[in-house]
């Protein structure tokens, strides 16, 4: 199986810049889609960006022109770029492959105003 591990996460003031990394484990040969889930207090979880194997991205149009997505496959590892953040981006973000219902701890990330 894979195993996920997050991080990035922490508290930026709004108009502000976080980049959150997703390091990989175990068959990620396996791996066919990658994406940034987030959820808020209260909320349904919601896909915030995807990317695939072949590098074709999705994002949320709430995010897009604002978030990247992007991979090093020597690192095993997933990023999301986010710039220009709002207080409405305050979330948990989760990592996740080929959208599997397995979820990880996530990351913090806090839009202050």
């Amino acid at each position: 199986q894979v195993q996920l591990v997050e991080s990035g996460g922490g508290v930026v003031q709004a108009g502000g810049s976080l980049r959150l990394s997703c390091a990989a484990s175990g068959s990620i040969f396996s791996i066919k889609v990658m994406a940034w889930f987030r959820q808020a207090p209260g909320k349904q979880r919601e896909l915030v960006a995807a990317i695939t194997s072949g590098g074709i991205t999705h994002y949320a149009d709430s995010v897009k022109g604002r978030f990247t997505i992007s991979r090093d496959n020597a690192k095993s590892t997933v990023y999301l770029q986010m710039n220009s953040l709002k207080p409405d981006d305050t979330a948990v973000y989760y990592c996740n492959a080929n959208y599997s219902p397995s979820w990880g701890q996530g990351t913090q990330v806090t839009v202050s105003s």
